[in-house]
């Protein structure tokens, strides 16, 4: 009979076809690795360990009895003190207030971005060759095609939303000025939309980040995003607290359909996010607990017989043992350790893994006595 459906099948629209969420695959060496005697060491994902700071907490709870509705756009004393922390931290200079939005965590907003800029199927989302898998997600639910671009690669024609991501997930490669500039014209000639994902831009260690807002990467901003997030600077990860700046009427723009969408942060937290962004002392003692991590893990991984490429910057270590990623990932689990393989992030990550400094001090140092096992 026509339009019958058989058992155990759903009728009607079924949505973009997504591909299986990644870290569900990596349940059998999660059990592996959580039988070792002393515990698991995760480091397969970036979740923040360590305390809210108690001012970020103070402010949560501070206005946690008003009703109402937030503002989508934020309160003004929000956008100021974005503004006023991207100048101060990172040299950005000529945002107005106006041109920053608050985002539902940073994820939320890669997920959606290619929908509320008007990406279409047919169109190109280019991301980088290795990259967050929720580029790629937000492409197919606009229903793009993605490319995946080699460093300096130049996006194809027809592209209309390219990504950069410095300091980069997974492999904490840092793109400078130039590289960055030269990024930016080549989207532009193109017509096409600029996100930057800076969410790792605090954390640099072997060279200094710099944001696509910067004034060594160009004066135009005309369809250029800044993507941020206060998850790793400030242990926000469950607060959901994000933003986006740049290009002044694409921000207008994004505003709109928020508000249509209720895209909203909701008050408490945007009052976190405020404290957070005025305070620049946790930063830097979050950014000085991360370095003591990496100081004891990675010359650990090294004289276990990996290789560390890139890794700059960001949260993770990007490893090797020139071997199968899959084959690094369960030496690593029979250890105790859990890592993530780099084909999460792209064909081009099948020989390497992702280890994230996102661990206490005692499970870091666990994980160094096991590497010397």
């Amino acid at each position: 009979m026509s339009g019958a459906t058989g058992p155990g099948t759903a009728s009607g629209p079924r949505g973009p076809q997504l591909p299986d969420f990644p870290w569900d695959s990596l349940a059998g060496h999660k059990a592996t690795a959580g039988a070792h005697p002393d515990g698991i060491v995760d480091l397969s994902v970036g979740t923040p360990v360590d305390p809210v700071p108690e001012n970020l907490r103070r402010a949560l709870s501070a206005v946690a009895d008003q009703p109402g509705y937030p503002a989508t756009h934020g309160t003004p004393e929000l956008r100021e003190a974005a503004v006023a922390s991207l100048q101060r931290r990172y040299g950005i200079t000529g945002l107005e207030p106006d041109a920053v939005l608050p985002t539902v965590g940073s994820k939320e907003l890669v997920a959606w971005l290619p929908t509320l800029v008007g990406v279409r199927p047919g169109d190109v989302v280019a991301v980088p060759e290795l990259a967050y898998p929720t580029y790629e997600v937000g492409a197919k639910i606009a229903g793009a095609e993605v490319v995946r671009l080699a460093p300096g690669e130049r996006p194809p024609a027809g592209t209309t939303l390219l990504w950069l991501n410095s300091p980069s997930n997974p492999t904490g490669r840092v793109l400078d000025a130039q590289q960055l500039g030269e990024s930016v014209r080549a989207a532009q000639e193109l017509g096409a939309v600029v996100a930057s994902d800076e969410c790792y831009l605090a954390l640099g260690w072997d060279t200094e980040p710099v944001s696509v807002l910067h004034p060594s990467v160009g004066a135009d901003r005309r369809g250029v995003l800044a993507v941020h997030s206060l998850s790793k600077s400030s242990n926000l990860a469950g607060y959901r607290a994000g933003f986006v700046t740049g290009d002044p009427d694409l921000v207008a723009r994004l505003l709109e359909l928020r508000k249509h969408a209720g895209m909203i942060v909701p008050r408490p937290v945007q009052a976190a996010i405020t404290a957070a962004l005025e305070d620049d002392a946790h930063v830097s003692a979050q950014r000085e607990r991360y370095a003591a991590r990496r100081a004891v893990l990675r010359p650990a991984l090294e004289a276990a017989g990996f290789r560390i490429d890139h890794s700059q910057a960001g949260l993770y270590l990007w490893a090797t043992r020139g071997e199968d990623a899959w084959q690094t990932v369960d030496w690593l689990a029979q250890r105790g350790i859990l890592a993530a393989p780099g084909t999460f992030y792209g064909p081009a990550g099948a020989q390497h893994v992702r280890i994230a400094l996102t661990a206490t001090d005692e499970r870091i140092g666990a994980a160094a006595k096991r590497l010397a096992e």
